[in-house]
């Protein structure tokens, strides 16, 4: 489907959808990323506005009729998920048990190919969570008809990501002790912006500056004067930078090498764009080479000032951990966890423990104390979010997950991805393989922006296709 030169003005269920997701995201990334207990239950409610506009869809004929086929069969996996936690539910893997004034929850035997819940009430309330972000995300899919609004909902979704790095960068500037100024006491030393991890920040700094590198080459060289950038393409390399530099500042580690690797993959992929732009453009060449010799370097420069002491100290602490880890042989205190999440979810392989019954049930598998105390080392997190997926929902939950991933990618087999889908699906891949390490989706404004950016660049690409051809009368 291809786009005319004036906006094609959106349907009501279209605009709708495209609004209710870009305001979900909105709100609960400046509500601490949805990490308080507090906030889930209004993200719930928000989120089920898209369970509500998807039955929508689906109930009007008029909006089914443009539903391409084969796209309500995505859903499947996911309606499937539904039933294995609601049957899981029925069978409550822990009982509450009373003494001494106190609460325990005491373990139940189960068979183990019965499907079981440790926790039945928090499986719902995680599973509502669920649903809603997926559905609210899988609307873009369903029903957004233009290739302009979907670049607009990114657009909005960079922008907000832009505010957020201004706020968190001055708050940490000025040493801030706290979220929002010092207002609210952060449970981690290392937050930022309204994120309480920095590392949840970070990761969703990855899919919104994929998401916004993917605008920027878009309008690398469009027009025929000013250069290879200017317009929205200056715009947007300024707006890479104030987002990309906010990653090493927060001092997450890891994503400060996934944003690395993320220019590294913009810079192969916009080369040739660039070049054809110069080629082009009516500045001489040995200028525009020199203009964006000058504006690396002083890009490099200014994230170094900005960001040098916060990496360095970092680097620092880093250097001290791998000491330890190498003088105590394997992985340390996350090898010792990822072993026992893996015994954890071995003894339910199939069906797993229940929807978010890891911080309920790892306590029976930890073997970490405090070397001062003795006292067992709380995990509410596995930090692998694979291997927890695997301890809460066996590997029948684990492949219904993987099968709503991979058919609808299945569908961008052998075509060739323009700038903006590209970068949206770049961004999901490296915030997937750094949920092999790390739990970003255990965040919700992460887990939102992912199924975000995934769901618009598979759109983007559907209607990016030119239109079928009629088939001739004979």
């Amino acid at each position: 489907m291809t786009e005319g030169h004036r906006f094609p003005r959106p349907g009501l269920l279209e605009a709708a959808a495209a609004i209710h997701v870009t305001a979900l995201l909105i709100g609960v990334s400046w509500a601490f990323g949805g990490n308080a207990s507090w906030v889930r239950m209004p993200i719930s409610v928000a989120a089920t506005i898209g369970i509500l506009i998807s039955l929508a869809a689906v109930a009007r004929a008029e909006s089914r009729s443009r539903i391409p086929k084969g796209t309500l069969g995505w859903a499947l996996p996911i309606l499937a998920l539904n039933a294995l936690v609601l049957l899981s539910c029925l069978s409550p893997g822990f009982k509450d048990m009373a003494y001494g004034g106190d609460l325990f929850l005491m373990p139940l035997r189960m068979p183990w190919w019965r499907p079981s819940a440790a926790r039945p009430v928090l499986a719902l309330q995680e599973l509502w969570l669920f649903d809603g972000i997926y559905f609210s995300c899988f609307n873009l899919v369903l029903l957004v008809q233009s290739r302009t609004l979907l670049r607009a909902i990114v657009a909005v979704v960079v922008a907000n990501t832009l505010v957020l790095s201004i706020f968190g960068s001055v708050q940490k500037l000025v040493g801030s002790t706290g979220i929002y100024f010092g207002s609210i006491k952060s449970p981690q030393d290392y937050f930022f912006a309204s994120f309480v991890y920095d590392n949840h920040w970070a990761s969703f700094v990855i899919l919104t500056l994929a998401a916004c590198v993917g605008l920027t080459l878009r309008y690398v060289g469009r027009g025929s004067t000013g250069g290879p950038f200017h317009g929205p393409a200056l715009l947007g390399l300024i707006v890479t930078f104030l987002i990309a530099i906010t990653v090493p500042l927060s001092g997450a580690r890891a994503c400060t090498l996934l944003v690395c690797v993320l220019m590294v993959v913009a810079l192969v992929r916009g080369a040739p764009k660039l070049l054809h732009a110069m080629r082009a453009s009516e500045l001489p060449k040995p200028v525009s080479m020199l203009l964006l010799a000058l504006a690396v370097g002083t890009v490099t420069w200014g994230a170094w000032s900005i960001a040098g002491d916060v990496v360095q100290s970092r680097v620092s602490k880093a250097r001290a951990q791998l000491t330890t880890i190498w003088s105590q042989g394997g992985l340390g205190s996350r090898s010792a966890l990822y072993h026992d999440t893996w015994r954890m979810a071995h003894d339910r392989v199939l069906f797993g423990w229940g929807m978010g019954s890891f911080p309920s049930v790892f306590s029976l598998y930890n073997t970490q104390v405090s070397p001062i105390d003795r006292i067992p080392v709380v995990y509410h997190d596995a930090h692998s979010d694979w291997l927890q997926c695997l301890a809460e929902l066996g590997f029948a939950g684990a492949i219904l997950i993987a099968a709503a991933i991979i058919m609808p990618a299945v569908s961008l087999r052998g075509e060739r991805l323009s700038s903006v889908p590209y970068f949206l699906l770049a961004g999901c891949i490296l915030v997937g393989a750094y949920a092999l390490i790390e739990f970003p989706f255990g965040n919700v404004a992460v887990a939102l922006a992912w199924c975000l950016c995934y769901a618009c660049a598979l759109q983007y690409r559907r209607l990016s296709r030119p239109p079928p051809r009629p088939t001739p009368h004979p």
